[in-house]
């Protein structure tokens, strides 16, 4: 209930992969890069891989836009 109206915030893809940068991930606290940078690092290796799915390189670019919900209070 308290996020199926997506009432919270609203932001643009771009904006919430700017985000990322601003965290660090648990899962990955030794990287020197940004957050965003996997992303589309993600989504180019899958383009490269599977030209013919456009679906699946959006799949990757924002397989990880859950991780800025640490940034408004919820846990990794």
């Amino acid at each position: 209930a308290q996020y199926g109206t997506c009432s919270q915030r609203r932001m643009s893809v771009m904006e919430v992969l700017e985000l990322l940068d601003q965290l660090v991930d648990e899962s990955d606290p030794d990287v020197d890069f940004p957050n965003s940078f996997h992303a589309f690092q993600t989504a180019e290796g899958i383009r490269r891989a599977h030209p013919d799915k456009d679906w699946f390189h959006l799949v990757g670019l924002l397989h990880d836009l859950g991780k800025v919900l640490v940034l408004f209070g919820e846990p990794q």
